[in-house]
């Protein structure tokens, strides 16, 4: 009797072993989501009426964050600020006192607008220095989050550029950048 009981356990184990299926060839793919990042540069005025356009192809559900090259830092890289954004000009001797500048944008499935408003004339009523500054050769980078992303988006912090870099794992290495105007 004692020599059989290891054997049956044996036996028992043998059958256990055999009888697990290990098969896995099936294959699940997980679906890849594409984040799109883009520079676009341009000058606002009366010209394009204060606004940048960029095509791009959208899915309703796609959300997009719009930020603007504020400007480089000292090492050479760039410093990307969140907009919307309002800009409180300073008060300058024969214009109209407590001046706003804004960046805003919209987006469908079709293109991006950039665009500044204010609340006085852009085309006259800003100095030299601020067209320069606020207006001229303006750098935007356009990242596009599709539907998927975007719903698991609410823990990174979106004014932060380069938490939404990390946590997309986007590579910005090699972004192309359009010229609109």
């Amino acid at each position: 009797m004692r020599k059989i009981l290891p054997m049956l356990t044996l036996a028992f184990a043998s059958f256990f072993i055999y009888s697990c299926d290990n098969n896995d060839d099936d294959v699940v793919q997980q679906e890849q989501i594409v984040l799109t990042v883009r520079d676009v540069t341009g000058t606002f005025n009366s010209n394009n009426d204060f606004q940048l356009e960029q095509g791009l192809t959208l899915q309703p559900s796609d959300a997009v964050l719009v930020y603007r090259n504020i400007n480089s830092n000292t090492s050479g890289g760039k410093v990307w600020q969140l907009i919307p954004k309002t800009y409180y000009l300073d008060d300058v001797q024969n214009l109209p006192v407590g001046r706003e500048l804004d960046y805003n944008f919209d987006f469908t499935t079709e293109d991006v607008q950039i665009r500044t408003e204010a609340n006085f004339n852009q085309s006259s009523q800003i100095t030299n220095a601020e067209v320069s500054q606020f207006l001229t050769n303006q750098t935007f980078r356009i990242v596009l989050l599709p539907g998927k992303a975007a719903k698991n988006a609410s823990t990174v912090d979106k004014n932060d550029y380069n938490a939404v870099i990390k946590y997309y794992n986007i590579d910005d290495s090699k972004v192309p950048l359009t010229k609109v105007n």
